[in-house]
């Protein structure tokens, strides 16, 4: 029997080392499930993990990328499973991680005929993907894999490679040598991209001549760690981090200020606000009101992605090159400072920062602070911890109170901020690492719009893992609480019952139910022990935890604008008003 297109498409993935494809079923894409299949009987297959919706294959790959460095694969049928996929991959593109998505399409003898599922998916992926092709031929398919894999883990991005369905069963035909074919191959090295020495000659003079240096890393910084840390020693600096880089450096190092931006902590603020000299490394963070004012600091940049140098702040010196690469050739250009003042007043910064934090977290609330949920996580998680966080106001908690580990890594959708990212990310975090323990953040609205349907998957595949803990806690407070809080402090509205308001579900019964296991808390002094009990359950946890939704997620510095938008929205009748003035007060004003 001769290889059908579909064979040599599931071999060549293999060639370039895919051993896990998240997705979903469906007629358009059958050639292919085939192939997988027949792979799999030979011994010699790629793992299939189904989910239960084409969205949340796409972010179990982006997660699948981030947590090892490698090409995360989503498979979907074409028509609606293809379209579906689109958020997903939307996040690959925002954060940088490389991800190839599979999509099936009609036969090609149907295309331009308004056929049943039939769509132009490569227009529709045009903006998201960096490579994007739809197969007309056998002979094709060589090259649109290598190339649609090539392209995305090179430019960190989306490859798109679409499928018609008779394509995926035509006999296999490898390209002629004859003229209109082309011959590729496979595989991809990273290359070493180091500046030039006058350049790195240059920064170095920058950030020698600074007398309070802040750094400013990201996700891009992740391979760097230690280099970061030797520069920060050298130059006596603060390091702030971007939140896709919040697992990059420990948070127990007096120097590390924690998260900057709309999320971040006070010590970051100030260290943006009174430094003379920044330096950032592999970051896109979007918050520019939260770094130097314009002027006021030199500044160097280093990133792998030219297209970002000099996006947020105007550099003196931009460094086209990899972290750490660039680091360790700039590293003896530096001058170590002797005067440790600077620093010192940072740590000293972070310490109160710490303690104010705990204050904050431990305050009473009706009936649980949210802040204290994850305050109390931290100390009991085990040092290899993954721990995912979803968008809205558990995001603000993941990023002030919980106080990463050396060795633990930790994400989020960052530059998209999509609800719904957590679960298929811990998911993902599960079959990459099984033998560690994982943890997902997730708000009550983004486990009802898709979240609660993957704990069903979960569900289907715990028993595989090594390590069966997986712990996705919710915050169960009846309100889509961070755009509550928008309405009131950047509008001045007070809440809008009608989009705001959720209804109560019972996620920890729902959990049991799966055969999972289930916990509820609505009382603080429950909480630690309700931790203890998760990590120490012998499979899947729902966590639920009912928490206040008066307790604001603001800014660490907030605006006089914004304070008065926010006192404007309590007069206008908003529900609480005088829980929410009393609640928040504290953290509105209060100086350590």
């Amino acid at each position: 029997m001769s290889m059908k297109t579909s064979d040599f498409f599931v071999q060549r993935l293999k060639e370039w080392g895919v051993t896990r494809i998240y997705g979903y079923p469906g007629d358009g894409i059958n050639g292919v499930l085939g192939a997988i299949q027949r792979a799999n009987k030979a011994g010699d297959g790629i793992e299939f993990i189904q989910v239960r919706h084409e969205e949340m294959a796409a972010f179990m790959a982006v997660g699948h990328a981030k947590f090892t460095g490698e090409l995360g694969v989503c498979l979907s049928t074409g028509g609606p499973g293809a379209t579906h996929l689109l958020t997903g991959l939307y996040d690959a593109k925002m954060d940088h991680a490389p991800v190839l998505a599979i999509t099936g399409q009609a036969e090609t003898t149907a295309r331009g005929a308004s056929y049943q599922q039939e769509m132009n998916l490569d227009r529709v992926f045009a903006d998201v993907a960096n490579f994007v092709q739809e197969a007309a031929s056998p002979a094709q398919v060589r090259h649109l894999v290598d190339r649609g894999v090539r392209v995305a883990m090179a430019q960190n991005g989306v490859g798109v490679v679409i499928i018609p369905k008779d394509v995926q069963d035509e006999a296999w035909q490898p390209p002629q040598h004859a003229h209109g074919f082309t011959h590729s191959g496979s595989g991809y090295q990273r290359p070493r991209v180091i500046p030039h020495e006058t350049d790195l000659q240059r920064a170095a003079e920058v950030l020698n001549a600074g007398k309070k240096v802040a750094i400013l890393i990201g996700a891009g910084a992740r391979n760097a760690a230690v280099e970061v840390v030797q520069t920060a020693n050298l130059l006596g600096a603060g390091v702030a981090k971007a939140l896709l880089g919040k697992d990059v450096l420990p948070d127990d190092a007096p120097f590390v200020t924690g998260s900057i931006g709309l999320l971040g902590t006070e010590p970051s603020w100030k260290l943006m606000q009174e430094c003379d000299t920044l330096l950032m490394i592999g970051s896109g963070f979007p918050w520019t009101e939260f770094l130097p004012p314009e002027g006021k600091a030199r500044a160097v940049q280093i990133d792998i992605d030219p297209a970002m140098l000099g996006l947020r702040y105007p550099c003196e010196v931009n460094l086209h090159g990899d972290a750490a690469e660039t680091l360790r050739a700039l590293l003896p250009l530096l001058t170590h400072k002797s005067d440790r003042s600077w620093q010192e007043e940072i740590a000293r910064q972070v310490r109160d920062w710490w303690q104010l934090m705990e204050q904050r977290a431990m305050a009473p609330a009706k009936p649980v602070n949210p802040q204290r949920v994850v305050w109390e996580m931290s100390p009991l998680l085990p040092d290899n911890a993954i721990v995912t966080s979803d968008s809205g106001s558990c995001a603000n908690w993941f990023a002030r109170d919980y106080r990463v580990k050396q060795g633990q890594r930790a994400s989020l959708s960052g530059g998209l901020a999509c609800m719904g990212a957590a679960v298929p990310y811990a998911i993902a975090a599960k079959f990459a690492a099984p033998e560690k323990p994982v943890v997902a953040l997730v708000g009550d609205g983004a486990m009802q719009m898709n979240n609660m349907a993957e704990l069903i998957t979960i569900q289907k595949y715990w028993q595989q893992w090594q390590d069966p803990r997986l712990i996705i806690c919710v915050f169960n407070n009846q309100d889509l609480n961070q755009v509550t809080w928008e309405q009131r402090v950047m509008e001045g509205d007070p809440r809008f019952e009608a989009t705001q308001q959720l209804p109560d579900v019972r996620y920890a019964e729902f959990a049991k139910s799966l055969g999972l296991q289930g916990i509820f808390v609505d009382t603080p002094e429950a909480l630690s022990g309700a931790w203890q009990q998760a990590l120490q359950a012998d499979r899947p946890v729902v966590l639920e935890v009912k928490t206040d939704p008066e307790v604001a997620p603001l800014p660490p510095h907030i605006t006089l604008k914004q304070a008065k938008a926010f006192m404007a929205s309590m007069v206008k009748g908003d529900r609480g008003a005088v829980q929410v003035l009393s609640d928040t007060a504290s953290q509105l004003f209060h100086k350590k």
